[in-house]
This record gives structure tokens, sequence and C-alpha cells, in this order.
């Protein structure tokens, strides 16, 4: 393999119980109860203004509220916890490491927003790691829009297949296979609650 691409959340990195804090900071200003953090990892896959999308929606409180108003102290809250509690999953850093000795070209691509993308990273010490890192605002479309993965193979001037897309979802699935990539996925991340098999990825790497 010439390439190979990352999914961020569930994949690389257990981001949840961070993301859960932001999201519970929010609802609370807002006079709304709190989610839980497996209600989040259920959520996790579509970019953070989905997810508080659906955390609302959830929970009771007042309705007459600006749509901004409540993503820009979601924005505000996720800044501050973001990185605060994530973990690196178990052999991640070694796979990377040793992609990087073979000389393959590596990428994160994922639907989180950059600036949280890049807060994550760095907190991790792993902004260094990639050599691209596209994220759910860096292009016009994201996943499961394979112009995501056409995207990055453009720039390292690879074909589909010279590559392999890493994910935990059945969203990073669908995008590989439309975009004619080798997809192999994780059994421990969020996957909207269900297991990574029902999506038929062609491989499952735990």
């Amino acid at each position: 393999m010439a390439v190979v691409m990352y999914d961020l959340d569930g994949t690389l990195l257990d981001t949840a119980g961070e993301i859960t804090r932001a999201v519970n900071l929010t609802l609370a200003e807002f006079g709304r109860q709190g989610v839980t953090e497996d209600d989040v990892r259920r959520w996790i896959g579509h970019g953070t203004g989905w997810l508080m999308k659906r955390a609302w929606e959830e929970t009771d409180g007042p309705r007459n509220v600006s749509w901004d108003e409540v993503m820009s102290r979601f924005i505000a809250h996720y800044e501050a916890t973001a990185g605060t509690s994530s973990t690196v999953f178990p052999h991640v850093l070694e796979t990377i490491k040793k992609a990087r000795a073979y000389g393959v070209r590596q990428a994160i691509v994922t639907n989180k927003e950059r600036r949280f993308t890049e807060r994550v990273l760095e907190k991790h010490g792993l902004h260094e790691a990639f050599d691209l890192i596209i994220c759910g605002d860096s292009l016009p479309v994201k996943k499961p829009d394979p112009a995501v993965i056409d995207h990055c193979l453009a720039q390292f001037g690879a074909s589909p297949g010279e590559a392999l897309f890493i994910g935990d979802s059945a969203i990073d699935v669908s995008t590989a296979r439309a975009a004619g990539v080798i997809c192999w996925a994780v059994p421990y991340g969020y996957n909207l609650g269900k297991p990574i098999e029902e999506a038929m990825p062609d491989r499952i790497v735990p």
C-alpha cells in the first residue's frame, strides 16, 4: 500500500468522554438535562453539528432558542474540553510508526471540524504524524461522499488500488467502497451503536 487513510474518532482516538462533557455543558446552559456517554458514542460520525442536534432533540427544555447560539456555546465548550480526557487506542501509535518506517504515506479523513481535529491531535502529539489531514470542513463535502477520498489520493498522486482506508463505522466503509478503496474496520469504535460486521468491511482488525 502506498497510502493509508484513517478515520479519527473511534478509530485512532477515544474522544467520546470529552465530547459528552461539551454537549452536557451546552445543554445545561439552556436548562436541559444531560445525555450519557453511551448516547454520544452512538451519535459520533456525522460531525459535531449533527451530534449536537441529536442531543438537543433527545432532551426537554426551552424550544424558542437560536440554533446559532446553541452551536456557538457548544463550540466554546468543545474547544475547552478537546484533548483533555481522550485517549489513543491500543497499538495505534505503533501502527502509525511502523507504516511510516515502511514509507507509507498516511492521512486522516474525518468529519470532525478542523479546529477540533487539530486541537486533539496536538494534545496527543500526533499532528506531525500524518502527511495530510482532511476534516469535515476542509472540502465542500464530507464522508460518506467519496470525493474526500478522491481528493486525498489526488494529493498523493495515488490510485484507489494503492490505498487502504481504516475506520470504525458504516460511514467509513461506504465512503471507501464508493471510492473503490479497500476498507478495514476496527470493532471497538462507535458506528452508531451497531456491530461493524453489519457494514461488511473487507477486513476487521482488532
